[in-house]
């Protein structure tokens, strides 16, 4: 089955910027140009450049058309799911509480709280082939009436925990990562016998409005963990399937 036309356009103008044959600051062609040269209509030739401008390799001026953009080498994407990693993939969760608890000075100043404010302490430990590699701790702002399920809480990463009460694609997510050594409880529960350093992991989750709602730190074995992140662009969007079928 043959891409759609706006994604043919987008991958044609793509192959030109990544081949240096379009170099920052050029500009890309009209859309009259697009139209013609493809036979699109101006809809089919403005998604096309949509999605370029979305993956940052074009913007526009109004009045003026779309350029090329200087691509920011400085900017990585990272990928983390709390349950996957490039070493290992979690195959086992153990719950360990699940509790309502006041919030101390950090959760107050984290979650922006009052200290009557009722917290729920989620407190997991991750498995991979019978091995202890992670422990993990989530905090969220207790809701009334708001369920607590055990069984979803035990395997789900911190977004979805949080998925009922609102939609995945209005969580924005921040993350910290730094090393610590670890305390005698942790050595406990991850069989740390030695100075074996941790990669701590910190994901404070907001709402629309910017207010946070969840805070949560992971702290893994240094021998069991690995993150990976990249500068350069993807061509995911061009070649996922795509759902519409085919546009003329």
């Amino acid at each position: 089955m043959r891409l759609p036309i706006y994604l043919k356009i987008a991958q044609d103008i793509k192959e030109k910027i990544n081949s240096g044959e379009l170099k920052p600051g050029d500009p890309i062609y009209s859309e009259n140009t697009l139209c013609k040269a493809y036979k699109a209509s101006r809809m089919t030739v403005r998604r096309g450049l949509a999605l370029l401008a979305s993956e940052g390799y074009i913007y526009s001026i109004p009045g003026k058309g779309s350029f090329v953009r200087e691509p920011d080498n400085n900017s990585y994407t990272l990928y983390y799911n709390e349950m996957k990693n490039f070493v290992n993939s979690v195959d086992k969760t153990k719950l360990l509480e699940v509790s309502i608890t006041l919030p101390n000075q950090r959760l107050i100043n984290s979650l922006q709280v009052t200290k009557n404010k009722k917290i729920i302490l989620i407190r997991r430990l991750f498995f991979t082939e019978g091995e202890p590699v992670a422990y993990d701790i989530k905090y969220l702002p207790y809701c009334k009436g708001m369920p607590i399920v055990e069984k979803e809480i035990q395997y789900a990463t911190f977004p979805e925990m949080v998925a009922k009460k609102m939609s995945l694609f209005a969580i924005k997510r921040e993350l910290i990562i730094y090393t610590q050594m670890p305390d005698e409880e942790i050595k406990k529960y991850l069989n740390i016998y030695n100075d074996l350093p941790l990669m701590v992991v910190e994901q404070k989750l907001y709402d629309r409005e910017e207010r946070p709602i969840g805070l949560g730190i992971t702290y893994y074995r240094g021998d069991y963990c690995k993150l990976y992140a990249e500068s350069y662009f993807s061509d995911s969007l061009l070649n996922e399937k795509y759902k519409n079928g085919v546009e003329t």
